[in-house]
């Protein structure tokens, strides 16, 4: 499975690890805590794996895991807790234009990389600021 992530040199490259998924899902985690600050880690990862887009073989597999994390599902949807799922329940069958919209997933993840992205970034900024990092003014004459 291939990850897109910054590189050297201003540019971006291609992981395929488990190095780099990790960083992308302990910041959906952080955003899922966020949002529902009472929830207990098990449910943050239930809520993850049971909004997740299934990918191979369905259900788990060694491959793609549970599948690509959908952010937005995630955090909207209505996820009964743990313990009172309804495995008996399935999803409806895909029609042909959610087939050919496929390409939406690509799309949500490379959003979800570039949100997950920029609050690290301005995260980064805030706590520089924070901590008096920032160089002194320059003062002109």
């Amino acid at each position: 499975m291939e990850i897109y992530s910054t590189g050297i040199n201003g540019g971006y490259r291609v992981g395929t690890g488990t190095s780099d998924a990790t960083a992308i899902v302990a910041g959906a985690a952080a955003l899922i805590r966020s949002k529902f600050p009472n929830l207990p880690a098990q449910e943050v990862a239930h809520r993850l794996t049971a909004t997740a887009i299934d990918k191979g073989p369905p259900g788990r597999d060694d491959e793609y895991g549970y599948g690509v994390i959908d952010l937005v599902a995630a955090l909207t949807a209505d996820i009964p807790p743990l313990g009172f799922e309804t495995p008996s329940i399935t999803a409806p069958p895909a029609t042909a234009a959610e087939e050919e919209n496929d390409g939406n997933s690509t799309a949500r993840g490379l959003v979800t990389l570039g949100v997950l992205l920029a609050a690290g970034g301005g995260y980064l900024v805030w706590r520089r600021r924070r901590r008096g990092d920032d160089p002194p003014p320059r003062i002109s004459r």
